[in-house]
């Protein structure tokens, strides 16, 4: 039964993924038309709708404490994570982004070896990070070995994948109430689109419907929202519910192998042999972290199942 649960949730984790190393292609097409916050809100509002109406049962805490994690889940890994992700591709270049937050899964280590008393920070992870970040690096050149650094854009996505582990640690600790996946997740987005208001009055916000006239606009924000967002999400929670939250990480170091795949095929952008090499570095290293949190003593935890 345990080793069926994990292979759901191995399997569920390899579909977030791939539909999320798409949406860097999807930000960067957006971005010509709409400023981030819209972007943001926009594709956060279609989720929340859409986790609304697929799963309307109140959720019920029973304590501000407990509360406070929803909140904070929301503060950190929605609004501020995608804020700041997608004001990073505003002043750098999308494989910068790409490759800077696929350090997420260290972040996301480092933070479950303070705050998760079953999760701790081994050496056999390490070597994986460092040899998937190699892979990622050799990606994101994609053959030109011409690094453009652009120090805004690139130190505010270093802020992203920290951010994105303090959302790992609280979503472990969400598990761990045994609410509903899709239930916890819309909660989490109440709060999320709640912190974007005063953002929303800061930055260059306005409807400006006529923009949903195009039809990559609308296409592109229906597949962040409802893909990206709702149905992502859910996954996502529900996978480190099953895994935990540095086995589930680990995923991340395939976001450059997908958004590359997905540049290729619809953008039509070359593949080079360093872009294969860093690709099979990537795999490599992801492998070896995730073989080495197997054998990690771990309690499991029951989580609701998102049926």
């Amino acid at each position: 039964m345990e080793e069926r649960k994990a292979t759901t949730g191995h399997l569920l984790a390899l579909l977030t993924i791939l539909i999320w190393g798409t949406t860097f292609i999807s930000t960067k097409i957006l971005l010509v038309d709409f400023t981030p916050i819209e972007i943001l809100f926009f594709r956060f509002i279609i989720g929340y709708i859409a986790l609304c109406l697929i799963y309307s049962r109140p959720l019920r805490t029973k304590s501000f404490k407990e509360e406070l994690l929803f909140i904070a889940a929301g503060l950190c890994g929605v609004t501020l994570y995608f804020l700041v992700e997608n004001i990073a591709l505003v002043y750098t270049l999308a494989s910068n982004v790409g490759v800077i937050v696929s350090i997420a899964p260290f972040f996301t280590a480092l933070a479950a070896h303070f705050f998760l008393e079953e999760e701790k920070l081994n050496a056999q992870f390490m070597t994986g990070f460092l040899i998937a970040l190699a892979g990622i690096v050799l990606i994101g050149l994609n053959g030109s070995f011409n690094l453009q650094l652009n120090p805004i854009g690139d130190l505010l996505a270093f802020l992203a994948p920290a951010l994105w582990a303090i959302y790992s640690v609280l979503m472990r600790k969400i598990s761990e109430l045994q609410h509903h996946t899709i239930g916890a997740t819309r909660r989490v987005f109440f709060y999320g689109l709640l912190f974007m208001l005063p953002a929303l009055l800061l930055f260059d916000f306005r409807l400006g419907l006529d923009r949903l006239l195009s039809l990559s606009n609308v296409s592109n924000l229906l597949f962040l929202g409802l893909g990206a967002s709702a149905l992502c999400f859910v996954t996502w929670n529900r996978v480190v519910g099953i895994l935990g939250a540095v086995k589930t990480s680990v995923y991340i170091y395939i976001v450059p192998v997908v958004t590359v795949a997905a540049s290729a095929l619809f953008l039509h952008e070359n593949i080079t042999w360093v872009t294969v090499a860093g690709t099979l570095l990537t795999l490599a290293g992801s492998y070896i972290s995730e073989r080495k949190a197997k054998t990690i003593p771990r309690k499991r935890i029951a989580v609701k199942s998102a049926d």
